[in-house]
C-alpha cells in the first residue's frame, strides 16, 4: 500500500494530504481556484490518488496556503514512498502548453534540492501570485526529499508556463515512482 495522509495545522493554514500512489481520484479544495486547477492536473498527470484541503489565511494573501499544501504534500509523498524499494527513483518530462515548454527532472534521492529557472512574465494568475509556484516547488522538494530541476524552456503567458511546470511535475513523478524491480535504486543500497 503505497498511500499517507497527513494534517498539518498552524496559526496561518489547516492542511489534509491524502495520497495513493496507485492511482484514485484527485480533487483540491484550497479556497485558491487557479492552485486547485493546478493541483488537480498535477494528481492526473501524476497517475496518483490525490485529495487536498486547505483552510489559510486568504485574507493576508494565498503565500501560507501554497507553501503549506507543498510542504504536507512532500511529507505524504516521502511518507507513501517509504524506503522506495523497487522503484525507478528518477524522472523526466517535457510538456507543451501553447507556446510555452518547460522542462523537470526529478530524483527521489533523499536528498532535498531545487534548481528552478522559470520567469513568470504576468504576476497574478488570478488571485494566485505566479512567484508562489517556486515557493511551492521548493516546499515540496524539501519536505518530499526531492532534488527537483524545473525549467520554462521558454513561453510569454504566466499561466501556460505554470500550468506546464505542474503537468511536467506530475508526468516526471509517475516516471520515478514507477515499480520497475525489488531492490533500491542505489549503489549505496539506501534511499
Amino acid at each position: 500500500m503505497r498511500t499517507a495522509s497527513i494534517t498539518r495545522e498552524t496559526k496561518e493554514t489547516c492542511i489534509s494530504v491524502t495520497l495513493s500512489l496507485d492511482g484514485g481520484a484527485v480533487s483540491a479544495d484550497t479556497g485558491i481556484g487557479f492552485f486547485d486547477h493546478m493541483l488537480t492536473a498535477f494528481g492526473f498527470y501524476a497517475g496518483v490518488g490525490l485529495t487536498v484541503t486547505a483552510k489559510g489565511d486568504l485574507h493576508v494573501d494565498p503565500h501560507h496556503t501554497v507553501e503549506d499544501v507543498g510542504i504536507v504534500l512532500g511529507q505524504v509523498l516521502r511518507e507513501a514512498l517509504g524506503d522506495k524499494a523497487g522503484i525507478r527513483r528518477f524522472g523526466e518530462a517535457h510538456i507543451p502548453m501553447d507556446e510555452a515548454l518547460c522542462r523537470t527532472v526529478l530524483d527521489f534521492s533523499g536528498r532535498a534540492f531545487l534548481a528552478f529557472d522559470a520567469a513568470m512574465p504576468q504576476e497574478k494568475i488570478g488571485t494566485y501570485d505566479a512567484c508562489l509556484t517556486e515557493e511551492f516547488m521548493r516546499a515540496l522538494a524539501m519536505n518530499g526529499g526531492i532534488t527537483l530541476h524545473m525549467a520554462a524552456l521558454y513561453g510569454k503567458n504566466a499561466h501556460h508556463i505554470t500550468e506546464a511546470l505542474f503537468k511536467s511535475l506530475g508526468v516526471a513523478l509517475r516516471e520515478a515512482a514507477r515499480v520497475t524491480g525489488t531492490g533500491v535504486t542505489s549503489t549505496k543500497g539506501v534511499l
